[in-house]
Parts: C-alpha cells; structure tokens; sequence
C-alpha cells in the first residue's frame, strides 16, 4: 500500500467532495474522506484540488477534515468467490457488511471483494519450464459446483513458469511463480483490475450466433446475438425487471451477471432472495451457482451508481476470458444516467438536453460497447462472449427522452415495452411494431442451419400479418369488423393467434416459462398451416365464423402449455386434426 499523502476537504456538495492539498493526485484515483475513510474517487483535477465522487453518505462531513490518496485507480479484485457472492456497487460482501454492522450499511466499512481467508482447490495446468503468455491458464479451482474457475496469466505478463504446485490455497497465497523480464513473480488466484479500462483481447468476432432465451419474442422476432447489446426500455409496471429475470434464468449464457444499479429496494430484495432459490434447468443446480449479483439500490449513494455500472462489465469480462459466455443484466441504466446528471450539476458543468451532462451518449456507447464475442488471450484458441441487457426507465415511459435516445444509438437489439400491452396484461409487452434487431442479418446462417429457412419465412410472414392487422385496426373502430371482407376478418384471427397463442408467454408457468426453439419452430408452424388451410376453406365457400370455431382452434391456444418432451408427438397429433377438421368443413 503506497503512503497517504494527506489533503483536507475544501467544501462538501452532497456526494461531492472538494479536497484541497492533494497535488499529484490522479484522474479516478481512489481516496479515503473524511475520519471515517470514506471510499471516493477522483473526477476533475484543478492544480491542487480534486473533485471527488464520493461513494458513502457524506453526512456529518466538515471542511478541515483529512483526505488521504491511495494511489490506485478503482479496482475489483478478480478470483475465484465472485459466483454466489452479493455485492454493493463497490464490490463489497453485502454478508461481510451484515456481520460488521447488522441490517443497515454504516459508513466506512471495509470488506475485499474475495474472502482472504476461504482455502481453494488449485489443480496445475501449465508444466514447469512452459513459456507462457497473458492470458494462459495456470490452473483450475472448482468455484461452484458448475463453474470451473481458471486461474489466468495476467495481462502484461508473459515468461517461463519455474514452479506451480498443487494444494488448497487462499487468494492471496502464491501457487506459482514465474519468470517475467529477468525477475520472479509470485502469481496468486487474485488478480486487480481498474474497473473503468476494457479487459484486452486478441481480436472481436462478429455476432453470429444467437443467444437463444427461450423468450419466442426474442428468439423468433428480434434475437440478440452473443456478445450483443440489447435495451429493454419501458415505463413502470411494463414488466422490465421480469423480462430481465426471465433472459438470466433462461439465456444460453453459461456465467449471469445482474446488476441492480438504483432500482428500488424492493425489487432488489426479491432477486437476492428468488436467485438462489430458482432452479437452474441446464445444470439442475441452483441459478446462484452460477451468478453474481450487485445490489446498489435507489436508497444507497448516489454516485456508488456509476461504479456498479463498470464493476459489474469488468466481473463480466474476467469470466468472458475464461472462454464462457456471459450474460449482463443492468437494471436500470436510467438510474446510473440520473446519478451522472446529479454530479454534473454539483460540478456547476453546462447541463445537456433536460439537464444530463453533454457527454451522456458517450458514457452510455463506452459501456455497451464493453460488449462482443471475442477470442481470448492465450495460447490456446478459447471464445467468450460479454452480453449486455440494459434495461431503460424512461418518466412516463416517453422514449424521446435522452436517456432512451442514447442508448437507442448504439444498441443492435431494441425490446420496447409497451404500457398499453401491460395494461391488456399482454406479457412480456414487447411491441413488435417499434421494437428491431440488427442481428436478423448476422444470425441468418445460424438459423438457417439450426432452424430451417422456413423459420425466417414464417417471422416475416407473421410480421406482415401483425402490420396488416395494425392498419385495419383504425377501420374496425369506425365500422367493426363484421363490415370487413372474410379475406381481411381471417387476417385479424391470424394476428389474434400470433399474439395470444405465440408472442404472449406465462412467466410463472412451469411450462411456458422456457419455449426451446424446435417449440418454438412447430407452434408457428402450426399457424401458418392453419392460415394456408383456412384460406383454402375461404375460396370454397367456408365462412369465417366456421372456421374460426373449429376445435383444433382452441388446441392451438393451449399447444404453449404441452409439455417440451412430449410436444413433438402432440404437435403431429394435433397437425393431424387440424388437416381432418378443415377437409370435413370442406366437405359440409
């Protein structure tokens, strides 16, 4: 630890810190404030003065008192623990913090990120006399009891190993040692990371490969791609914080990342206690086992906002350079966005579009853009992927605001959530008339190999239908729809079937809750078949009401509840009916 060299606070503004003394002080350097030690960080320098975000209360701060620097940028320690853990937005153990100071957070506390005394399982990789670069694993720990931790050369670091041992170790104690410019270093299973600089990489991969979430609205409409970046904006009641959950239970990413950046306690407090207990279905452990949470709540500092943010994408990209795929869920960036208007006006700087500080696009792109699918450093050709869902709040769910706008720009997956859905109790409440992705193009030869060709057809075949229906809408309110022709009436059941029979999904039923994709590529085949037989039926003289009261009908409304193992035989069953039904109402 490098020595303080004291300032003294000049004057107090909330949660920001003016501290005087503090010549050669550094841009985001952590400093302690106050008699407390409160953990802060430096965002503007001004000769001897330093601006400091502090991430504690500042109650009971006065002018006079110490400020000490610590010579570090913020920083997350990275090792094995992480899984299971909860965290607040500085990356301390909120249970660590429980038996420190019972059930409310005192100011000052200090707990490291990885418990300095737990004994790991460390099992060699690499051999003596191996030459090594950044990035080379060392050895594994068994982490959980489905992730497997591996224990990497650090970037920057490259030479010849000269011991590596076997053995139960903590963090801190050395497992080997290695040769790096004429000198030996000591590795441990901790490595420190600046929170606010992108891990490295050899090179990004373009996203081709969808991350499949058993969601139908996403997975058939509007995918995300590994390593993708995607916003769910919506206003209070919409379903943002379900949707979320529902992509981290469900998603085909192997590590879940969730931070809770300035959501309510409430909402916050259900994720800490629902993650352990959901049941994992791609492992049959627990979800836990495989997630970390970051619990930084609207009630907490404000500012500590902002380094949840970043301490959550560097956990994510650790993981990520151990060859898994990771899925970031961040809840809501809009909260980070109002904590970065605060600051900004406590610095007195030239406000942006309702009061956000001019460089909010660019805060938003450098987080998403932390995102990709990537070959990782080493040796060894390894892939992982960073995905980040950011879950916008806009007031009054008014996408025009900044903060929707912005993110707007530079994610490739769009998922608006719509009140009126909401209202209709139509979940999730994606509207499919304003949401997109950009990886339709990207994943094309995936599903075309994985799903057929005939899955691509059928989506743009139930988009038109949902457009046509969007259009006639206005008509039926003036008229009704008995005024319509039978051609355009059979298109209003053709969309009434995609979205409540298709797009509308029960989170909370035990089976609608997953739909995997072969499901998901027969329930909308089954209702392209029945559109093509019921336009059949139209031309030989069948009456909309007819065929709309065919039994199949009410089958296909039921088909999402069959049972995924035995859905492909009812499925046929159920094709088989619906040919016989449709040539009997041909017959009559």
């Amino acid at each position: 630890m490098p020595e303080f060299k004291d300032g003294t606070i000049k004057s107090i503004a909330g949660p920001l810190v003016i501290a005087k003394g503090l010549a050669g002080c550094r841009m985001y350097e952590v400093v302690r404030v106050g008699e407390e030690s409160l953990m802060g960080e430096t965002i503007r320098l001004d000769g001897e003065e330093a601006y400091i975000q502090v991430y504690e209360d500042t109650s009971g701060l006065k002018p006079g008192a110490p400020v000490m620097r610590t010579g570090e940028p913020l920083s997350v320690e990275l090792g094995p623990g992480i899984m299971k853990n909860f965290y607040d937005g500085i990356q301390r153990p909120l249970l660590d913090i429980k038996k420190q100071a019972g059930d409310y957070i005192t100011r000052g506390i200090v707990a490291p990120g990885l418990d300095p005394q737990r004994k790991w399982d460390f099992t060699p990789v690499a051999a003596v006399g191996a030459q090594l670069e950044e990035g080379d694993v060392l050895g594994t720990v068994p982490e959980t009891q489905v992730i497997t931790h591996k224990i990497m050369v650090p970037p920057g670091m490259r030479g010849k190993l000269l011991e590596i041992k076997p053995g139960a170790f903590t963090v801190d104690e050395t497992v080997a040692v290695l040769e790096h410019d004429g000198k030996r270093i000591n590795m441990t299973m901790k490595q420190k990371w600046p929170v606010r600089i992108n891990r490295p990489n050899k090179r990004k991969l373009d996203p081709s490969v969808p991350l499949l979430t058993g969601q139908r609205i996403y997975d058939t409409f509007f995918p995300m791609a590994k390593g993708g970046t995607a916003a769910l904006p919506g206003g209070f009641g919409t379903g943002k914080t379900v949707s979320q959950h529902q992509v981290a239970r469900w998603a085909d990413a192997q590590v879940v990342v969730y931070v809770g950046c300035g959501e309510r306690g409430n909402e916050m407090t259900e994720v800490l206690e629902t993650f352990p207990e959901i049941d994992d279905p791609k492992t049959g452990y627990k979800l836990m086992e495989r997630s970390t949470l970051i619990a930084n709540t609207s009630n907490m500092p404000v500012a500590a906002r902002e380094a949840s943010i970043y301490t959550g994408v560097t956990i994510a990209e650790y993981y990520r350079d151990m060859g898994y795929d990771v899925a970031i869920m961040a809840d809501s960036t809009s909260r980070w966005a109002e904590a970065l208007r605060e600051i900004s006006g406590r610095l007195e700087e030239m406000p942006g579009e309702e009061g956000y500080p001019a460089y909010l696009a660019t805060r938003i792109a450098s987080f998403y853009e932390r995102a990709g699918r990537v070959v990782t450093l080493g040796s060894d050709e390894r892939f992982g992927s960073v995905s980040i869902i950011g879950a916008v709040s806009p007031p009054g769910g008014d996408l025009s605001e900044p903060v929707a706008q912005n993110t707007l720009r530079v994610v490739s997956a769009f998922w608006a959530l719509d009140s009126t859905l909401a209202d209709r109790r139509h979940f999730p409440a994606i509207n499919w008339l304003r949401s997109y992705s950009l990886y339709l193009d990207f994943t094309r030869a995936w599903y075309d190999e994985n799903a057929t060709a005939a899955f691509r057809q059928f989506r743009t075949r139930t988009m038109i239908i949902l457009q046509e229906e969007s259009e006639l809408s206005e008509i039926v309110q003036l008229i009704g729809p008995d005024a319509l022709p039978e051609r355009e009436r059979l298109t209003l059941e053709i969309a009434r079937m995609v979205r409540e029979d298709y797009l509308q999904q029960h989170a909370f039923h035990k089976e609608d809750t997953f739909c995997p994709l072969e499901k998901q590529l027969k329930m909308l085949a089954t209702i392209m078949t029945f559109e093509e037989l019921a336009l059949r039926a139209l031309e030989k003289g069948a009456g909309i009401e007819a065929i709309s009261k065919l039994p199949v009908r009410d089958e296909i409304s039921r088909m999402k509840y069959i049972t995924n193992a035995s859905f492909k035989e009812e499925h046929a069953a159920l094709e088989t009916r619906m040919q016989e039904q449709f040539k009997a109402l041909g017959d009559a």
